[in-house]
This record gives structure tokens, sequence and C-alpha cells, in this order.
């Protein structure tokens, strides 16, 4: 039986389902405690009066099963940059295509928006997430630390 895929802009109304997903990768990346935004906050952050993320989804058949999360990110040196904060599909979705063409719409999305370049993070382990970037002609950076500070 054929699946109907869509990849459109997300809408306040997935936010729920954004955050299932979001615990589903935190579980994968092995932190599912690291997960403490509201519903609230994600919400009004991505479709309150000043949003600061927007966001793609892969529907299947009506479902969202994979999305992209995305912000501006100001560098220096480079200029406007979209940073991919979040990138997930469902694991029963995985190597199904989701991802080529929730990345493709991103990688449009960046040059539609004249943005200088896009940005984001792998864990090193993560061999199948590198291994799908490398078909991108991802740069991986070495050197750099992560640093962070809570409130």
């Amino acid at each position: 039986m054929q699946q109907t895929i869509d990849i459109r802009r997300a809408t306040k109304e997935d936010c729920p389902r954004l955050l299932e997903l979001i615990r589903e990768l935190a579980d994968y990346e092995r932190a599912p405690e690291e997960v403490t935004v509201t519903a609230e906050h994600f919400t009004d952050s991505g479709f309150g009066p000043h949003p600061i993320w927007w966001a793609f989804v892969a529907t299947v058949d009506g479902r969202v099963e994979g999305f992209a999360l995305y912000y501006i990110r100001y560098s220096t040196w480079k200029g406007q940059r979209l940073y991919l904060e979040d990138f997930v599909v469902t694991q029963e979705m995985r190597g199904k295509g989701l991802g080529k063409l929730l990345f493709e719409r991103v990688l449009e999305e960046m040059k539609e928006k004249k943005f200088k370049g896009m940005v984001w993070q792998v864990l090193d382990w993560n061999e199948p997430a590198i291994n799908f970037y490398q078909k991108y002609q991802a740069r991986f950076d070495a050197g750099w630390i992560n640093c962070s500070v809570e409130a």
C-alpha cells in the first residue's frame, strides 16, 4: 500500500507531536532527562508574537513522523547562517527517504533566505547520522568544544 508523504512547514498544532519526537531523540541520544522545556514555552517560542524557531515536518498519511527545526545564527565571520537545531525521523520511518526530503527542504530554505550556510551538530558516535551527512559533503569541524551555561 502506497503511503502519502508530505513535507510542509510546522504549525502550532504540530507542537505536541514535535515534543514527543524531541523526547524520542533525547532517548536515542542517551539524555532523556535533559528535555526540560515546557509545552507552553516551546509553542510560544515558535508561534508566539516573536518566533525564534521555525520547522518543517514530514508527514506520512497525515501523521508527523519527522521534523527539522532551525533558527538563525549570526557569524561575525560569515554572516547569517541557518542553524539546524533538531533533525529527527521516527525510528519506524528511518530508511524510507523522509530524512532526505526534510534535509533537502532545509537546504532549499537556506538558499531561499540567502543565508550564508547551514551549521549543526552531530554526536561523534552517531554513525548513521554522520554517514547521512557525508552524502551532502558536510564538513566536520574537529577542535571545537561545546560550551554552555545554565540559567
